[in-house]
């Protein structure tokens, strides 16, 4: 996915872009399962045996606090994947989430999910490049003013708040909530943790600007 900033050739320097997790060492990598204590390798394995099908990237540092890890992934597996929401706009508040922290694990594995699920690929490369896309769906412009207000305003208002409860109930508007949370949780952890994105999923947010 690539980023064309605009620019006058005649009086603005061409924008460079720096991927700032390019560069960047895991402080968290990956554990010898030869290593694993008991209660990590219970955590591991349910993991592995749940929908996920593996020890897949943000519990990779998660699984030092095995305790921890279990709960987060059990509270993951519903939001994913049988929340009231549904896949299309949960997918979608994932991705919105994912571009506040610039977290680029979440954009790798959930870009192509979200267009899987039916959010359109000009939303996709919209969000991508900072830009609130053109939504066709309200459901979608919805959550997409929840989670944004969620994030930036750190409150939700009165006229938002009240569209989305008629639109998606008050358990969708809770669910909602609860995955913008989990996943800003996973977003503090992996970008602190220096998580790299798994190299199989080659979608990346554009690098932020940076002055010659």
């Amino acid at each position: 996915m690539t980023h064309h900033a605009s620019h006058n050739a005649s009086h603005t320097p061409r924008a460079r872009h720096r991927d700032e997790h390019a560069d960047s060492a895991d402080r968290l990598p990956p554990l010898n399962p030869a290593t694993w204590t008991e209660a990590q390798r219970a955590c591991a394995q349910e993991i592995i045996q749940g929908p996920r099908g593996a020890l897949i990237e943000p519990f990779v540092p998660l699984l030092r606090s095995p305790e921890l890890c279990t709960h987060v992934q059990r509270t993951g597996e519903y939001l994913r994947y049988r929340s009231a929401i549904g896949l299309r706009l949960s997918e979608l508040a994932i991705l919105v989430t994912a571009c506040h922290w610039r977290q680029q694990v979440e954009w790798s594995i959930h870009a192509p999910i979200a267009m899987r699920e039916g959010i359109a690929p000009g939303v996709v490369q919209a969000l991508a490049e900072g830009r609130r896309p053109d939504y066709q769906r309200a459901d979608e412009a919805l959550v997409h003013d929840f989670t944004q207000q969620s994030l930036q305003e750190r409150r939700v208002s009165d006229t938002t708040w009240a569209a989305c409860r008629e639109a998606l109930g008050e358990q969708g508007v809770v669910d909602l909530m609860g995955i913008v949370g989990y996943y800003t949780m996973l977003s503090i952890v992996m970008n602190a943790a220096q998580t790299p994105p798994p190299p199989d999923r080659p979608m990346r947010l554009p690098g932020r600007p940076v002055a010659d």
